[in-house]
């Protein structure tokens, strides 16, 4: 079993030939109300892999709380975590879609920012093989979480997303750092750390910020590497690309189940990959959420995509 605590929200999506210039007008096609949020999506992600999940967050007294949890529920995640806050708007996240797949997002993050780390007991953490946790709620309270999880003999994963250029993360509180690659070179150049591959970025950032950094790379598939320079990596898989919302969360709850059963690194990051893919090729961040089977079979459709585990070197 996995807990996730993070955002719940609902997102609003159009899609557009292209995206808008600043003060310009797009006129759109259709348009979408469908749940979403970091943290629900990552929730919902891992619970289709077949995770057993509890959702923590919050959400608002408002018409928009309802639709916000309705696909968790649906799917079968535990939402005993979530609370509902009196005079609060639901988060809601303004998305538009261009026409090959890439999006704008601007979050509304309303009722997330009220979560707070009580409203999960120590033995739920301890019951737990994973705490997956992001940056759109208070990321006080996620730390204060996630330090109750490593005491709890917890692993501690974060999605580093959306990224604070000012963020100060507790290197003893996370296990695993998961950022895609504006995200790595946003953190190194606020630490410091000279530009260079993502692999070398990576090694230079863990142990800083976490024992370890997940780099998600988009077609160039995903590497994990640690203070000590060892580098894994895992490949993209070819789809028809129809919506990249929602990618990176379907990688990040994925990977999250994964290690929480017990795969080894590069088995997570191959699931997580191939989940990504998936979910690229339908509208929607939930709804377009693979499940184990659908991963699986793509993975075997495209056997040739294989991990490979390196010492970071000339190559990285």
């Amino acid at each position: 079993m996995i807990t996730v605590f993070g955002s719940i929200n609902v997102d609003i999506s159009v899609a557009a030939p292209r995206l808008p210039a600043p003060g310009e007008t797009v006129l759109g096609g259709e348009s979408l109300l469908s749940p979403g949020g970091k943290g629900a999506n990552q929730a919902h992600a891992a619970r289709r892999f077949g995770a057993g999940v509890c959702m923590a967050g919050a959400v608002g007294d408002d018409a928009f709380a309802a639709p916000a949890l309705e696909q968790l529920v649906a799917a079968g995640v535990d939402i005993g975590g979530v609370a509902s806050v009196a005079g609060q708007s639901t988060g809601v996240a303004l998305i538009v879609l261009d026409a090959h797949g890439e999006n704008t997002i601007v979050v509304a993050p309303g009722a997330n920012l009220a979560a707070s780390a009580a409203q999960l007991s120590d033995q739920q953490l301890r019951d737990s093989g994973a705490l997956l946790l992001q940056l759109e709620t208070d990321v006080a309270a996620s730390m204060a979480l996630a330090r109750r999880a490593r005491a709890q003999g917890c692993k501690v994963i974060m999605n580093a997303s959306p990224l604070d250029q000012g963020l100060r993360l507790d290197p003893q509180a996370v296990d695993i750092l998961i950022v895609n690659e504006d995200e790595l070179r946003q953190l190194a150049s606020g630490a410091g750390v000279a530009d260079a591959t993502p692999a070398a970025l990576a090694a230079a950032l863990a142990g800083r910020y976490a024992n370890e950094v997940l780099v998600t790379l988009g077609a160039k598939g995903a590497l994990l590497a640690d203070a000590g320079g060892k580098v894994l990596t895992a490949p993209a898989f070819a789809v028809e690309v129809v919506d990249t919302t929602g990618a990176g969360d379907t990688f990040a709850g994925v990977f999250a189940a994964a290690i929480a059963e017990g795969e080894p690194r590069e088995r997570a990051m191959l699931y997580a990959s191939a989940a990504a893919a998936l979910a690229c090729t339908r509208r929607g961040a939930q709804a377009a959420q693979p499940d184990r089977q659908q991963i699986e079979q793509l993975m075997a459709s495209q056997a040739h995509a294989t991990h490979q585990s390196t010492q970071q070197g000339e190559s990285a």
